[in-house]
């Protein structure tokens, strides 16, 4: 029994037993930042706390824990003004929503107003839009405290792995009937071995303004099962990518949910690697407006929260059309809660044949096994499914990514925004020059774009066969491993593996589907493990619901930071706030 088993292995975190009652909220004197959303929501509103608490609060928890170099902005003073206009909703009664006065933060792809947006690359240092995307004036118009924006790999890509797509388009490709069959030679990732430089899938190491440091390597609990000093840098682990940053805040406390993007798992990847719940929406479902573009086909924002009930309230605020976003569908929008009870036995659970690969370490593969087993204990139907395209979505998801890149990054010539280069002798040399200063050269194939989107109907219909069959949900580990420390990530070998962990994830961006990544349990290295669940389009709600019914049975642990413990922070105890004092 997966619950049984994972609850003895890992200790597991207190089930707050009357979650709407705020009282309940200091019974072990936990600092108020480690709570859910939708509980210091409630204590907000019987006034245990205040905005302005809870916003320098965060930010101390901002400064303290700034050597994961999660932030690449932090907005204090626009934080604390929200803060002080918030507090003062809540003294007359007028509160905006259950984000009102609670501490978030975005990825620095998304569009601020008066916030700098890099991408964290030199092309758009300096360049502050006039603007905010639809997801953050949404959140800003419920009340939300914006903390600051979360650092991410260059362009939510990387620039090692635009050196990827290129070696993988000199791979040998076999077309015919429309299908890419290609070499299991390259499905085992020899290709990648000739990549020239870097690792070759995100890890949010490979922005200009630095690596981001896994909250986890600094925890009690992989400091006592690793025996590592937690301070020594050269083991500091990767926190994923390309989002890991808005994975990171969120993991150390520093907000209770933030903004990530997700073209192929660039937010269920640093979910899975942090410890906490990472969502990909329904393309179409959340508006893309505001969002700098990667790949506009894949695209979505993504959901980071320490619950799921958390990423509901998150997802009901930001869903809906969009006249700005022409994706955007224009069904009634979601309910910002899920049921508290679910019939697991009225399910039937998809276990993909395809994603038991070699290469997914045994860890993984026997929770993956144990979560199948509680569905199934639990009278959901548990059956193998098979999704046949899976090897070959690999490679069309990077030939598809190649075009789309390149389209995309054709607006930054130098001349509206961003980085412009000193080369004078004439425009086109002026052009070549900004985008080789500004990022690596990236090459259209527009040879392989057309066949590359009949496989992606493939991929589509192998979901679609397999959803229409009647399984209601997909269940799939979220990464090969769990975490690794950065010098073995950059490591040949262990690049090949990471660009391969990308099977699990990026096949649902081509599909469209909604999916969710969610912590099970930690690995005999004292690190998150976390496991996917995939829905069908436009069933959102459904696959929450199932996650958080999942998430209730794995209980999975708090992250100890025990560094961070007395530190004078806002403390809830029996309901009642017992410092107030703050480390500056």
């Amino acid at each position: 029994m997966l619950g049984r088993t994972l609850r003895e292995k890992t200790g597991s975190r207190a089930v707050v037993a009357h979650a709407c009652n705020p009282s309940t909220l200091g019974g072990r004197g936990r600092r108020i930042s480690e709570f859910e959303a939708s509980l210091v929501s409630a204590a907000l509103k019987q006034g245990q706390v205040t905005p302005t608490e809870l916003c320098k609060q965060c930010l101390s928890l901002i400064r303290k824990t700034k050597y994961l170099n999660a932030y690449i902005t932090v907005s204090e003073e626009v934080a604390l003004k929200q803060a002080e206009v918030s507090e003062k909703r809540y003294k007359q009664g007028q509160t905006l929503g259950d984000l009102d006065g609670i501490p978030v933060a975005v990825k620095d792809n998304f569009s601020t107003s008066g916030i700098e947006t890099t991408c964290a690359s030199n092309m758009l240092r300096g360049y502050i839009p006039p603007y905010n995307a639809t997801v953050v004036q949404k959140m800003l118009d419920q009340g939300a405290l914006l903390m600051g924006k979360t650092n991410l790999d260059e362009f939510a890509m990387g620039v090692s792995l635009f050196k990827l797509i290129h070696a993988v388009l000199k791979t040998e490709y076999k077309w015919g009937d429309g299908e890419m069959r290609l070499c299991r030679a390259y499905a085992r990732a020899e290709v990648l071995s000739s990549v020239p430089s870097s690792h070759t899938e995100s890890g949010s190491t490979d922005g200009v303004f630095g690596p981001v440091k896994n909250p986890w390597t600094y925890s009690k609990q992989y400091r006592e099962r690793s025996r590592q000093d937690a301070r020594e840098d050269s083991h500091w682990l990767i926190s994923g990518g390309s989002s890991g940053g808005s994975a990171a805040a969120v993991a150390a406390f520093t907000c209770f949910a933030a903004l990530g993007s997700d073209t192929g798992g660039s937010t269920r990847n640093p979910a899975a690697h942090c410890g906490v719940v990472g969502f990909k929406p329904s393309y179409g479902l959340v508006s893309r407006h505001g969002l700098i573009p990667l790949v506009n086909s894949m695209d979505v924002p993504g959901i980071f929260t320490r619950s799921v009930d958390d990423t509901a309230i998150v997802l009901g605020v930001l869903a809906g059309h969009d006249p700005k976003d022409s994706t955007t569908v224009k069904d009634p929008v979601m309910s910002a809660t899920i049921p508290g009870v679910m019939d697991v036995s009225r399910l039937c659970i998809g276990i993909p044949k395809e994603y038991l690969v070699p290469e997914l370490s045994s860890e993984i593969q026997s929770l993956w096994s144990q979560a199948a087993d509680l569905f199934e204990s639990e009278g959901a139907k548990v059956i193998e499914v098979s999704l046949p395209h899976t090897w070959s979505s690999i490679v069309c998801y990077h030939v598809l990514c190649t075009s789309e890149v390149a389209s995309n990054m054709a607006r930054f010539d130098g001349l509206q925004y961003g980085h412009r280069s000193a080369v004078d002798v004439s425009t086109e040399a002026m052009y070549a020059a900004t985008r080789q200063e500004g990022f690596n050269d990236v090459e259209n194939y527009e040879n392989y774009f057309v066949k590359a989107q009949k496989v992606r109907r493939l991929i589509v219909k192998d979901f679609v066969n397999v959803f229409e069959s009647g399984v209601d949900v997909l269940l799939t580990p979220t990464t090969l491993t769990e975490a690794v420390p950065y010098l073995e990530f950059i490591k040949e070998d262990n690049r090949t593996r990471s660009a391969q962990d990308d099977i699990f994830t990026q096949a649902v961006n081509m599909a469209g589907l909604p999916a969710v990544s969610v912590p099970v349990a930690l690995s005999n290295q004292g690190l998150p493990i976390g496991l996917q669940l995939i829905g069908r389009a436009f069933h959102d709600q459904q696959l929450l619901a199932v996650a958080k019914w999942f998430e209730k049975q794995v209980q999975f642990p708090v992250i100890k930071l025990q560094d961070l413990m007395d530190d004078g922070s806002l403390v809830l105890e029996n309901g009642k706030l017992t410092s107030a004092s703050l480390t500056q």
